[in-house]
């Protein structure tokens, strides 16, 4: 998975892993479609595809696939996103089905050779933590001692977009905040069985008392890119901060805007008689 030869040179196995997904995404767009996403911001994206983007996780999960697809059928490039060490390294068939996708091990290594052959690259900072969200965390980024984005960016001057998704954290509802007792039981459970006491899981709900997804719709913004190159006079490691804070509070911007907006959509929780109301990028309906 970090061997560049594989990632753009992969083995059979994995070139038909790739052809299946990519007829079964083919597939499932009509479908996607019936939900009527609400997609904005690709006139944004870099047509050469030399960029990095940079996201939020969701409890839905759907925002690789959203991001993913989104940007393919913007400008016709396949995007490598970089999956968390512990997914990343995986053998057999999940590890294939990694590959088949795109995804690489998230390490500054891998993302540099990527970055030397203007390869689009999809990061989420907060990693695998931020994807369970207890009360109140919804569509917050947990990026506490992630800079690395920033770093191989400004050492490789590749423009940053980020990419917020909205709609997924509201497919569940967290019963329980973090301070509670079964948030310190969750984290403890964690350390114990691999180390990670930042995975720890929420008590969820979804429709009523049962795990099923509540239907919601999904809104996706691309952002403007962000010029990584650094100034005559700043020092690197200032730069870094300064594109890292620049990036957090551009996503954190477009998850604001779009949950405002999601909050006057009549069609956010898929509503077939709101259908004909729902709002639709440009600001109309």
């Amino acid at each position: 998975m970090t061997d560049l030869a594989m990632i753009m040179r992969p083995s059979r196995r994995v070139r038909v892993l790739r052809r299946a997904l990519d007829t079964v995404a083919e597939r499932l767009r009509p479908v996607v479609a019936l939900t009527r996403p609400y997609i904005d911001g690709l006139e944004h994206l870099p047509g050469d595809g030399r960029f990095l983007l940079v996201g939020n996780h969701t409890q839905a999960g759907s925002e690789i696939f959203m991001i993913s697809d989104a940007v393919r059928r913007g400008i016709g490039t396949r995007v490598r996103p970089l999956a968390d060490r512990n997914f990343g390294r995986m053998r057999g068939l999940p590890g294939d089905l990694l590959a088949a996708y795109g995804a690489v091990v998230g390490d500054p290594e891998t993302a540099h050779e990527l970055m030397l052959h203007d390869q689009t690259i999809l990061v989420f900072p907060g990693g695998g933590r931020e994807i369970g969200k207890f009360k109140g965390e919804e569509y917050t980024l947990r990026w506490q001692g992630r800079a690395g984005f920033a770093r191989v960016s400004v050492e490789n001057g590749y423009p940053i977009v980020p990419a917020g998704l909205v709609g997924g954290d509201d497919v569940y509802r967290s019963l329980t905040s973090r301070d509670s007792a079964y948030a310190r039981f969750s984290e403890a459970l964690g350390r114990r069985l691999n180390g990670r006491p930042d995975m720890a899981m929420p008590l969820l709900r979804g429709i009523g008392p049962t795990l099923i997804p509540r239907p919601q719709r999904l809104y996706l913004r691309f952002g403007s890119p962000i010029d990584t190159s650094r100034p005559l006079g700043i020092g690197k490691q200032d730069w870094v901060d300064a594109v890292k804070e620049q990036t957090q509070l551009a996503l954190e911007q477009i998850l604001a805007d779009l949950q405002q907006l999601r909050s006057t959509d009549p069609y956010r929780e898929l509503n077939p008689l709101a259908w004909r109301g729902a709002t639709t990028p440009g600001g109309g309906a």
